[in-house]
């Protein structure tokens, strides 16, 4: 794109110039500044943001990334990355042959926002004679950063004035809420408000707190993914609304279903589907958002391991796309430890005020230090290096599952990205069925779950599915694990 905004082959879309969007370049600049080893996050935030603030008007042609690397003085590589990402994601579209195009899915940010299942199903306790237990859900708990956490409560407890040990701001603590909405924006790419933003007791406080409001404000059910974690249904069935499960494929939720179903509201999984392992494609992305603002109705966004991507950058939050349709909840269950009980939900702003004034007859707010604790680690980087140094581990873990299966399952696949803390494993028809697999595991000391325990789905193929979680064990147990399970099949 030349400065005038126009080239001979990917110029501005001339109504989009009309409307007065500023030409990509202009708007791109400082992210071409940045330091080199932060250039293309750089340069994928500022594009996200000035298409989700309406500066880079939906319908705009998008200069070739040949042209637009050539006018910022950038490398095409993360001209191109840039645009596949957020194609991913949902912002822009790729026509084959036409270009790359500003969706028509976001809805533009309000000026509030800020400028710049419930977790896996949880391994009960470990059955007696169970020696390798894969079942997800777990992290490694040994990797929590104890020092830093202690450094973290000795600072806050030093520096924290005698008010704030009163009792907290039923949103949380203002300093975390700060930190955390700088954290989301920078890393999940989500429109985050420190002002609409609550800290909660994990995933599964925040599933409880919007079921109520739901319930208050006339729904009558919640549809859940299927496959998915019965977690969901529990947590909303207590607060008094039906759940119903909504059939996946390869891409997300499945339309017609979702349209006929005749629900306003529905929890996801979109950036790392559990258990499937799927990331949402950008179609179906857009459709959910479609849905919800037909119906009026919400999405409740459950990213519970959205950090943890092994091949490429992680799609970003669908919040992102329309923070007035999307209820964002992540927690630190994963990349700290579920003990904590630290989570938080960002909002849209018509839900605000009724889940704060819930979550303050719930349990009058959440503990001061332990909220200060993380805002300290968060400021202070220290929450970033955690979540690198899993990352790190994670990988190792799972390369070492794949060998595995490899090695002593000849035939097996892994299906899904590369990402998370579990596998879904895919076996053929010869090692079934499914409950003679099982058992042969089982008198082998090793527990496993098969991914027809989280949903309605009974496939005929004959084929053992598996889902396999693999964060909490050492390399060498998970190969363990691996090859006595295939022994003791072998035996039967």
């Amino acid at each position: 794109m030349t400065p005038s905004g126009t080239t001979s082959d990917a110029g501005a879309d001339p109504s989009a110039r009309d409307s007065g969007a500023q030409p990509a370049w202009e708007l791109l600049l400082p992210a071409a500044g940045a330091p080199a080893r932060r250039r293309g996050r750089a340069l994928q935030e500022a594009l996200r943001e000035a298409v989700r603030t309406g500066r880079l008007a939906a319908g705009t042609r998008l200069p070739s990334s040949r042209a637009l690397a050539a006018d910022l003085g950038v490398s095409r590589g993360l001209v191109t990355e840039a645009y596949e990402q957020l194609t991913a994601e949902g912002y822009l579209r790729s026509d084959r042959g036409s270009g790359t195009w500003v969706s028509g899915t976001v809805r533009t940010a309000r000026a509030s926002a800020s400028p710049g299942p419930n977790a896996p199903v949880a391994s009960p306790p470990t059955a007696s004679g169970v020696t390798v237990d894969f079942r997800p859900g777990t992290p490694d708990l040994s990797l929590f950063p104890r020092t830093a956490w202690a450094t973290a409560q000795r600072t806050v407890l030093a520096e924290l004035p005698h008010h704030a040990l009163g009792y907290p701001d039923p949103r949380g603590l203002p300093a975390l809420r700060s930190a955390l909405a700088a954290l989301l924006t920078r890393r999940r790419g989500v429109v985050a408000d420190p002002d609409r933003l609550v800290v909660c007791s994990g995933v599964a406080q925040a599933a409880t707190l919007l079921g109520f409001v739901l319930r208050e404000r006339g729904h009558g059910a919640v549809g859940v993914e299927d496959p998915g974690s019965p977690e969901h249904a529990r947590l909303f069935a207590a607060t008094g609304l039906k759940t119903v499960w909504l059939p996946l494929d390869e891409e997300g939720l499945r339309p017609a279903p979702l349209l006929a179903a005749g629900l306003r509201a529905v929890v996801v999984t979109p950036s790392h589907q559990f258990p499937s392992g799927i990331a949402w494609s950008a179609q179906r992305r857009g459709m959910l958002l479609d849905w919800a603002r037909t119906v009026d109705g919400y999405v409740l966004e459950d990213d519970y391991d959205g950090d943890f991507r092994y091949d490429r950058a992680p799609v970003g939050a669908l919040q992102g796309l329309d923070p007035e349709r999307v209820v964002y909840t992540g927690s630190v269950s994963k990349s700290l430890a579920p003990g904590l009980r630290l989570g938080w939900m960002v909002l849209p702003e018509a839900l605000v005020d009724q889940v704060v004034e819930r979550k303050r007859t719930m349990d009058l707010g959440h503990p001061a230090l332990d909220q200060a604790a993380l805002a300290h680690m968060v400021r202070g980087g220290g929450y970033d290096r955690q979540l690198r140094h899993c990352q790190r581990v994670y990988r190792e873990r799972r390369d070492a599952l794949l060998a595995a299966l490899e090695k002593h399952f000849p035939g097996a696949s892994a299906t899904g990205i590369a990402a998370g803390l579990h596998v879904i494993a895919c076996l053929p028809a010869r090692y079934g069925p499914a409950a003679r697999f099982l058992a042969a595991a089982a008198s082998a000391g090793v527990a496993l779950r098969t991914l027809e325990e989280y949903g309605t789905a009974r496939p005929a193929d004959g084929a053992v599915r598996l889902v396999i979680g693999y964060a909490h064990l050492a390399p060498t147990v998970i190969e363990a694990g691996v090859r006595r399970t295939a022994e003791a099949l072998g035996s039967r």
